[in-house]
């Protein structure tokens, strides 16, 4: 197809046509008719640069006689018009896209909305039968209403034969169905999730009746057989699902099938045993071509394996829960799930109850869980998501539930896993365990495969729990992961690296100097960003000359979860293990950490978005501003549980050094816990709720939002946002909200960024503590290095310069580019110069 372009003197505008080369005359502009072959030569170069610069346009005639008649500005203007249809293309695209979702997100309200009004209808009738009971109170003698009430059938009654099962089946798969669609269970929406085309669906949660239940249903872009193959491996999705095994499978007669399986579920802290079911699952295809899965427990303990290995579990109860999948108009499908639980509140402590009585509680940890899950797949499986390292989105995700179930095993000490209890020291405050059979390193084990390394003597974990007041679960596990020299061993850490290191000697704990920067560079993270996989690597230094050569740098293989502001769970944790500078995608992790569950489940429990210094509140003592509205009301009545984990491995003959060293260390890490969630408590005075800092030695977030607009307005003569007579804080949003990266630098022989605003960390790449890791020569390239030095001096004289277009490097090593930058003084109230500031344009990934 050919092209038209029309160039007007003033203005550009296009339009498009077929045929030979020509020139017309019209209304004052010249139109240019483009043939197939200079159409195509023009594509082939849009591909390799969507928007060449004018030395490139002009290389491009040159080189390409057939464009030697049309002017350069034609050209940029044929460029401009097919990025514009680039663009169109694209927008259409997603709109379409954003229209099915639309469709069938209408198609699910309303069917949720006709569920709503047979609730109504059932509710109102109720209501008319109980007032027809109160009427004839005085018939309170007669046995005719007893003999209405049934006892519910015993569902192992014929469980011995394949008919019996089915029979049990088929009534299973008729409650399941009733709740997921109809209003066998009282739904209420589940607070802080709104139904929407973005949303993870439409959540909700029982109100009264037996057990705790969650039900959830949302569009997911797989086919139905895909989903309920991802749905059915619990395991893979399930954080707390610590073994799934199917002990018997048998066609239903129907198309089905009928499993009876057991499920082992993963304690969430040391204060509680685990709980397992044993269950029947029934799988088949509704008359309307819907896939549906319905399970439900099986009465009685003797299913399931002996009861020497269930002795650690207590038997729950899961009442009739499963899937619903329907294949959806154009593609994708409309999922249902509703899980439904007894999990046997009366065994656990009095004030860990809430954990086994709330609905909430399942809806985060295993009801949505499971929709984004499948969510995520879909967006893999469609090349959304993009992963650093050149790691495969599989592997990623593997990590991520390795580190997950390490912490968990380390939690639980499961004696099939090898765990025995070791004595205590005369304080019961921290659980010591051994376990000698396992493997740490790489070897020809099932786990770690093709490797020849023999095991160390096994590994020591200690634990303990403890229960917090009034501390914000989503701000401490975001000052542990940011501040992790207030309560680390470096040398702890050098230790448990150097296991796995494939070496036969063992370094020990050698003295090396802690530098104190830490570099966390992201790996993945779910849709919702309620996990964060990332590499952490902590900088030391050798005490001595001749280990000088040496890299002393410790990495870690981290995973977060809560610490995103816009974040919604019932579970916070950071969770850990040492690993190789260039870990395979096999390798050994030995996992520890940290885990807040809250326990006042009435708040939403959303992490804070504050972005302060959390080291600093922890030296100083009150401050001027005692009626800080960042404060959380009624502190009194949040309350949380900490449980804490730490892995050691050892050699054999030094098993009784380390554990005295794993007890004393585990102390220390609880006392620093204690100190920093003081310091955290809004209701303890000098604490972060009444602080406003941004990093040590540096003047309040507030005032350092000032000190840079005040100084870009002086020195350029314009303002660098919109702000009046605002505050210190909202002028603070306002410049972190700032559509263009603004980068703060120390005004030192070797700068380093002390501040960033979002856009500034979106486009390197990194995070506020990180940020600190980053100097001002490892971000421009060598064009942009020789551009700022070439300017410096002019800086230092009139107090701003203005830098041409160029590129950056971001703190994963990517490629920016960006139209303008301007730098400029920051100076203070007293007129010194506290910093130097960067603000760059436009700037994108190349």
């Amino acid at each position: 197809m050919a092209t038209c372009v029309a160039v007007r003197s003033g203005n550009n505008s296009s339009s498009g046509g077929n045929g030979t080369m020509d020139k017309h005359q019209l209304d004052n502009g010249k139109y240019v008719r483009y043939t197939p072959e200079q159409v195509e030569a023009l594509e082939r170069v849009y591909l390799e640069c969507p928007k060449p610069s004018s030395a490139r346009r002009q290389q491009l005639l040159r080189e390409c006689p057939m464009l030697s008649n049309i002017e350069p500005k034609q050209i940029k203007v044929w460029f401009q018009n097919r990025r514009c249809r680039d663009k169109q293309r694209k927008e259409s695209s997603r709109l379409q896209a954003v229209n099915r979702k639309l469709t069938a997100m209408n198609k699910l309200l309303m069917e949720e909305n006709e569920r709503l009004q047979k609730q109504v209808s059932q509710l109102v009738h109720e209501n008319a039968y109980m007032r027809q009971q109160l009427q004839n109170a005085s018939l309170g003698n007669d046995t005719s209403c007893e003999s209405a009430v049934t006892t519910p059938q015993n569902p192992l009654r014929d469980a011995n034969n394949p008919s019996g099962l089915l029979s049990i089946a088929e009534e299973t798969m008729a409650e399941f169905l009733s709740k997921a669609t109809g209003t066998a269970v009282d739904w209420v929406q589940m607070p802080g999730m709104k139904p929407g085309p973005d949303s993870v669906g439409i959540v909700a949660v029982s109100h009264g009746g037996r057990g705790i239940a969650a039900r959830a249903c949302g569009l997911v872009n797989l086919e139905p057989s895909k989903i309920v193959e991802i749905l059915k491996d619990r395991p893979a999705w399930f954080r707390d699902c610590r073994s799934l095994e199917v002990f018997t499978m048998f066609p239903a007669g129907n198309g089905g099938t009928i499993e009876l399986v057991y499920m082992q579920m993963y304690a969430p802290t040391t204060l509680v045993p685990a709980r397992d079911f044993w269950t029947l699952r029934y799988t088949t295809t509704l008359e309307d071509g819907s896939l549906a899965v319905c399970e439900r427990s099986l009465s009685g303990t003797g299913g399931g394996p002996g009861a020497g290995t269930a002795q650690q579990f207590v038997r729950a109860e899961m009442l009739p829960s499963g899937y619903l999948v329907r294949p959806c108009e154009g593609g994708g499908s409309i999922g249902h799930i509703v899980d439904h639980l007894d999990l046997e509140a009366w065994s656990v402590p009095e004030v860990l109850r809430p954990l086994y009585e709330s609905s909430r509680v399942v809806a985060q940890k295993m009801t949505t869980a499971a929709l984004r899950h499948i969510r995520q797949i879909a967006q893999e499986m469609s090349g959304e998501v993009a992963y650093a390292l050149g790691r495969q989105p599989a592997v990623l995700r593997t990590f991520s539930q390795r580190l997950s179930r390490g912490f968990n095993d380390a939690i639980g000490g499961f004696n099939d896993d090898g765990w025995s209890l070791m004595g205590s020291d005369g304080i019961e405050d921290v659980i010591i365990a051994v376990n000698s059979s396992k493997k740490t390193r790489r070897n020809n084990s099932n786990n770690f495969p093709n490797n020849n390394i023999a095991p160390p003597g096994g590994i020591i974990c200690a634990k303990a729990s403890m229960l917090l007041q009034s501390v914000p679960p989503a701000l401490l596990v975001r000052f542990l992961r940011e501040h992790r020299s207030e309560w680390a061993d470096y040398n702890v850490d050098a230790y448990s690296a150097a296991q796995l290191k494939a070496t036969a000697c063992l370094p020990g704990l050698r003295s090396v100097r802690f530098t104190g920067s830490q570099v966390i560079m992201p790996l993945a993270h779910t849709i919702e960003n309620e996990e964060i996989l990332e590499v952490v690597r902590l900088e030391g230094q050798a005490m001595s000359q001749e280990e000088a050569m040496l890299s002393r740098d410790v990495h870690l293989l981290q995973l977060c979860s809560g610490i995103d502001e816009n974040a919604l769970g019932s579970c916070f944790q950071l969770v850990f293990a040492p690993i190789d500078e260039l870990f395979p995608d096999d390798a050994p992790l030995i996992s520890s950490g940290f885990r807040v569950i809250p326990l006042d489940l009435k708040s939403d429990g959303s992490p804070s978005s504050r972005t302060l210094d959390l080291a600093s509140s922890l030296e100083v003592g009150p401050t001027t501003n005692p009626n800080s509205s960042d404060s959380n009301p009624s502190p009194n009545s949040s309350r949380s549980v900490l449980t804490i984990a730490f892995q050691f491995p050892f050699e054999a003959h030094l098993q009784e050094s380390v554990t005295t060293m794993a007890r004393q260390y585990v102390r220390s890490v609880v006392s620093a816990v204690q100190r920093v969630s003081m310091a955290l408590s809004p209701s303890c005075p000098g604490s972060l709720g009444q602080q406003n800092r941004v990093l040590p030695g540096l003047p309040e977030a507030g005032t350092l939002s000032r000190w840079i607009c005040s100084s870009y307005n002086y020195h350029l003569g314009m303002d660098l946002v919109t702000c009046g007579e605002e505050t210190g804080d909202v002028l603070l949003k306002m410049l972190w909200h700032h559509q263009d990266a603004i980068l703060c630098c120390s005004f030192k022989a070797k700068p380093v960024f002390t501040f960033a605003n979002q856009a500034g960390l979106d486009m390197l790449e990194t995070s506020l503590v990180a940020l600190q890791d980053i100097s001002l020569d490892k971000i421009f390239d060598e064009p942009g290095q020789k551009a700022l030095f070439a300017e410096f001096g002019k800086l230092m004289d009139q107090g701003y310069v203005y830098l041409p277009a160029g590129g950056c490097l971001s703190g994963m090593g990517r490629q920016v580019s960006y139209d303008q930058a301007v730098a400029w003084k920051v100076l203070s109230e007293g007129g010194d110069v506290h910093c130097l500031a960067f603000c760059f344009s436009n700037w994108s990934f190349v």
